[in-house]
């Protein structure tokens, strides 16, 4: 009976630790997001990879990103975004069509609304600091939302100097999709115009308007 009521503590206070933020997880990730957003921009060059354990299959795609608030550019071999803050153009090459939306305010993928990455442990999430390194942390984030569509965002940051290494997105479905960042720049300036679909160059395309 004694040792039933030991495991059923241990149990208890464990889920209890799992519920809670841990501060030193928080205060990295205060400092990284604010030096991030903070910054006239965010440019990286990756690799975005995305493993499919039901299919067996693990694809690779190399790509750019450039951020500005929540304005973006999103620049992969086979589709290119661009995002304004209220208007998202999807171009695809080799079907020559852009598709004209206005995203799912609530939809914090990477490839939806990629500046989320730098404040999504604000509001929904439950971080953790799951291992460190001399030159690495590693925090895991988990969503509150019994429903979200996956289970954990970890993210790798570097040390010193706060640096994007790597974001891993992991889903319910047992699709995980991981951002390896090759390039991380803070310094690069930006306008307007940088996130808005330029439609004179690229005459002739197809328009799909979703809105």
């Amino acid at each position: 009976m004694k040792t039933l009521l030991i495991l059923s503590l241990l149990v208890f206070m464990t889920a209890d630790a799992m519920s809670q933020n841990d501060p030193e997880a928080v205060s990295i990730l205060d400092r990284f997001s604010s030096r991030a957003l903070g910054a006239p921009s965010i440019s990286m060059k990756f690799n975005l990879v995305t493993t499919d354990q039901a299919e067996g299959t693990n694809t690779t795609k190399p790509g750019t990103i450039i951020l500005s608030k929540d304005k973006y550019k999103l620049d992969l071999e086979d589709n290119i975004i661009w995002f304004n803050g209220e208007t998202s153009w999807s171009y695809l090459p080799a079907e020559k069509e852009v598709t004209i939306t206005k995203p799912d305010k609530n939809d914090d993928s990477f490839q939806t609304h990629p500046s989320t990455l730098f404040s999504l442990y604000k509001n929904g999430y439950k971080c953790r600091l799951v291992n460190e390194t001399s030159d690495v942390w590693i925090i895991d984030l988990y969503p509150e939302e019994i429903n979200s569509d996956h289970t954990r965002i970890r993210l790798a940051i570097t040390k010193p100097s706060l640096d994007l290494r790597s974001a891993e997105y992991k889903y319910k479905n047992g699709i995980t999709v991981t951002l390896n960042v090759s390039s991380y720049d803070l310094k690069q300036k930006t306008d307007a115009a940088s996130f808005t679909f330029p439609a004179g160059n690229y005459r002739g395309v197809e328009i799909v308007d979703m809105r």
